[in-house]
């Protein structure tokens, strides 16, 4: 290794650096000439030397270097040989590339023919815009138009332009998470790294505060902010590692429970004015919910089960379709007509309980289930569905809560026996004071509770029951004062729109390693890169959602007979995932 040459002592100022450079040289030299294996070359361990070059200047003699060179080679060494091993998510050094899969280089082409097709009917439709230009007419002084039906090419276009946009996409996720390409680095948890952030966004949040178009309890902007400012929490939550912290942990599951209580509310309450159970309504919303996750299931070589949000709320959804549109069909205006129609849904509510109180205490015939194919290839996680089974469990009743809310909040509204003007309380003066009251101290009650915990184990057990109380005295809280009720704040509204695209692109081009490390796109500058990184995340999850808006239209049409068609060709389109999927099993073994 090199030496500090202006700190060594009298006997040793024979010894230079370059001397030191040149006997390296021949060392190696001379034993790779007379190595009989071409191909093992001997190599000198170099990065001793660079090592070296920044410690050696704290030298007790000039010569002898310190303990802090030795533990960083030998860190470099480990990283060496172990790294592609144990493939730690804090760096990238010494890591083979995984290599593709067959159905990913399927999807890559798939991309790039989306982008060349793309380029040449915008090619074609500047030429033909050329040719077919407006001239003008010498007599009238007006511009001719030429009449020609595009409906068919600007589908087309629109499909290739969403599938192109999205093969870029795709390639910046894949770069990030997958190439190695980019550090990844640790998360450590502060109490400030998780709250300042938290009170900024609340700032930003209160100052775009709007009016609401309507007045009504959860009304669409409402829903908007809840999820915008509830999405915003977990996504800090995640990046700062708060998941150490056991209250901040209790009360972040309240956030995804009340996700869940939402998609309970939102359903039921559509199920039960609009009456739809048509195909259309379904397919449309598994295609919004598992568009975006099906496409990084294939682009990233991830099972479904790896983004348990959305299989959680897609099982849900069923759920609650299954409930309501089995016979009899009860729903909001058949049951105007006849009293009795409000037990019955009450009685399938109560069936519905009865089915998730026996599985949630029944893991084995849960098991069963889930584990039969093609079930299994959907929800199994490490070759077992305990994965799921831990996240369905962990939030059993509160879809339940949420149809139940629902039931209860329109059949209120039905009667008039609440009142939501703008500007008026939600209830007589006195009832909403006695109901705001036992709200907030039911509030402050569970939040007691949550950061009194001392076992994650024991709070999990308990939180399906609990997390109820502080879901309601929130929506009574923020809907029950007139003024409350009747403004949003617009800034967290925006994000509630883009709430799923957000949750699910975090994995991969904001934390990174799969959620276990914060991606490094600057190195050097932490607070830049998560500015820089936070910047593209949000764009890119936007750019998505709007994608799946509009192939949403396209794949999913209104007319019966070609949606038939469709979900012939989707039911295809996962046969052949199988069948490549089941090729490239059969090659690994």
């Amino acid at each position: 290794d090199p030496v500090y040459e202006d700190m060594l002592s009298e006997s040793r100022k024979m010894i230079t650096n370059e001397k030191i450079d040149a006997y390296n040289e021949a060392a190696v030299r001379i034993l790779n000439s007379s190595s009989r294996n071409s191909k093992a070359k001997v190599k000198v361990f170099s990065v001793s030397k660079l090592i070296a070059q920044e410690t050696i200047m704290k030298s007790a003699d000039g010569l002898h270097l310190p303990e802090s060179s030795r533990d960083t080679n030998a860190m470099i060494l480990m990283n060496v040989y172990c790294n592609k091993i144990m493939k730690p998510i804090d760096g990238s050094c010494c890591q083979p590339q995984p290599p593709l899969t067959l159905i990913q280089k399927i999807a890559f082409c798939f991309f790039i023919l989306s982008i060349i097709g793309y380029l040449i009917i915008s090619l074609i439709h500047r030429n033909s815009y050329r040719k077919n230009k407006p001239c003008t007419d010498l007599e009238s002084g007006e511009e001719k138009k030429p009449a020609i039906n595009t409906s068919n090419v600007s589908t087309l276009e629109m499909l290739l332009h969403c599938f192109c946009k999205l093969g870029l996409i795709m390639t910046y996720f894949y770069l990030c998470d997958r190439a190695n390409l980019f550090m990844k680095e640790n998360k450590f948890y502060t109490h400030s790294s998780f709250f300042i952030p938290i009170v900024y966004i609340l700032v930003l949040g209160v100052f775009y505060t709007e009016n609401t178009k309507e007045t009504k309890v959860l009304n669409r902007e409402q829903t908007d902010e809840w999820k915008g400012w509830m999405q915003l929490v977990i996504l800090i939550y995640h990046i700062s590692g708060a998941s150490t912290f056991l209250p901040v942990y209790m009360h972040i599951r309240v956030l995804v429970a009340a996700y869940l209580f939402q998609t309970g509310y939102g359903h039921f309450s559509y199920f039960w004015i609009k009456g739809d159970f048509g195909v259309y309504r379904v397919c449309q919303v598994l295609f919004r919910l598992n568009f975006l996750v099906v496409v990084l299931c294939i682009v990233m070589d991830r099972p479904y089960q790896f983004y348990y949000f959305v299989p959680l709320v897609t099982v849900w959804f069923m759920i609650i379709y299954a409930t309501l549109a089995v016979w009899p069909q009860i729903v909001q205006k058949k049951a105007n007509g006849n009293c009795l129609w409000h037990f019955g849904l009450l009685l399938k509510l109560i069936c519905l309980l009865t089915c998730i109180y026996f599985l949630s205490y029944s893991q084995g015939a849960f098991e069963k289930i889930f584990s039969f194919w093609p079930l299994s290839k959907c929800f199994e996680l490490n070759g077992n569905v305990y994965e799921w089974w831990f996240r369905w469990k962990l939030d059993r009743y509160v879809v339940f809560h949420g149809m139940l809310f629902a039931f209860i909040y329109l059949a209120l509204q039905k009667h008039q026996m609440i009142s939501e003007g703008k500007g008026d309380p939600l209830f007589s003066n006195r009832v909403s004071n006695v109901l705001l009251f036992i709200s907030i101290v039911s509030f402050l009650t569970y939040s007691i509770w949550a950061s009194s915990c001392k076992n994650k184990t024991e709070c999990n057990e308990l939180h399906p029951s609990v997390s109820v109380v502080q879901i309601l005295a929130f929506i009574l809280i923020r809907n029950i004062p007139g003024y409350v009720r009747s403004v949003y704040s617009s800034f967290f509204a925006w994000f509630g729109r883009i709430s799923l695209e957000l949750f699910i692109c975090q994995y991969h081009i904001w934390l990174a390693a799969d959620t276990k490390g914060i991606l490094v796109l600057i190195p050097g500058y932490p607070m830049f890169n998560v500015l820089v990184s936070t910047f593209i995340f949000v764009c890119v999850a936007h750019e998505i959602s709007q994608i799946t808006n509009d192939l949403a239209q396209i794949v999913v049409p209104k007319d019966n007979s070609t949606l038939l068609k469709r979900l012939l060709c989707i039911a295809g389109f996962f046969s052949g995932l199988h069948f490549f999927s089941a090729m490239q099993d059969q090659s690994k073994h």
